[in-house]
């Protein structure tokens, strides 16, 4: 790729190009449990009873509970703190993925604890930007950071979680992911990362680093992102449908994590999980309970 004048924006050649020839097309098959709760809701109605469904359905006294970020996670966590003074849930343990979250539990008298790599957690629930038709991938850390947030930190308890909900409106769930994927970069050096990330792409994406305010950019501008861990955030900001998103996120892991500077990435695809969608229509809930891969 061409250098980067300092006044210059600098694109993708997007999609991944691997050393080997493209495999065939797969497809992830998840089990599915479908099931409409109630009609006729406006859209902060259906995601409450999202949130409160979540809660009263997976939630049992004496758990561990990752506590996601986002607005149903928000509420999730109050009906939860309702729960608990009323009686219905006892010796509950909140991990929060976030500040925000850790504030919203602290407010409705949740007992908290930190996460540690030995942390069990029982249960977590998050929001996600977008939830993949089919295969229940997720796409996390699109919006725009809050203080204290970490994408690290909310990756590694929603992998040390034994069971896992993500709580998204229907406009969340699509049939194919378009939008961005954020990536997780060191700030030394950070152009050298950007460059070689681009490199891997053919020409359906491109990337520019998180601006922390003002205007975005392919640079950043003068004020790019630097998270409580020290690091920047690229975004991968793909212009149409990535189909098998399973198996790209696969070999884009492996082939970032050859990348020196690359952290980690907003794509997660924990097996099994479960996710509850709100509609006007109601609630469908859809629960992935194997990966069988389709020749």
């Amino acid at each position: 790729m061409a250098s980067v004048a300092s006044s210059s924006s600098f694109s993708t050649r997007h999609l991944l190009r691997s050393p080997t020839p493209r495999l065939g097309r797969r497809r992830c098959r998840p089990n599915f449990l479908r099931m409409v709760t109630r009609s006729c809701l406006d859209d902060s109605s259906a995601l409450l009873q999202a949130a409160e469904y979540t809660v009263d359905t997976y939630v049992k006294s004496g758990m561990v509970v990752g506590l996601g970020s986002g607005h149903a996670s928000g509420m999730a966590i109050q009906h939860l703190g309702r729960q608990l003074r009323t009686g219905n849930l006892k010796d509950i343990v909140g991990i929060p993925m976030s500040v925000a979250s850790a504030s919203e539990a602290a407010k409705a008298g949740i007992p908290l604890d930190t996460y540690q790599e030995s942390s069990k957690i029982d249960f977590a629930f998050d929001d996600a930007d977008v939830i993949e038709e089919g295969t229940l991938v997720a796409i996390i850390g699109r919006r725009k950071l809050q203080s204290g947030e970490s994408i690290i930190q909310e990756k590694a308890i929603i992998n040390a979680s034994n069971k896992l909900v993500f709580i998204v409106e229907e406009n969340q769930y699509k049939g194919g992911l378009e939008g961005s994927i954020p990536v997780l970069i060191q700030s030394l050096n950070w152009m050298a990362t950007a460059e070689e990330i681009d490199d891997m792409f053919l020409g359906d994406a491109e990337v520019w680093r998180r601006p922390s305010m003002g205007q975005a950019g392919p640079l950043g501008g003068e004020f790019p992102v630097v998270t409580r861990e020290g690091h920047n955030i690229l975004d991968v900001i793909f212009t149409s449908p990535i189909e098998n998103l399973v198996l790209l996120a696969a070999e884009v892991a492996k082939s970032l994590g050859k990348v020196d500077g690359v952290v980690d990435h907003g794509v997660v695809s924990k097996i099994p999980c479960t996710v509850v969608i709100a509609s006007q229509n109601g609630l469908n809930i859809l629960d992935k309970l194997t990966a069988d891969i389709v020749g």
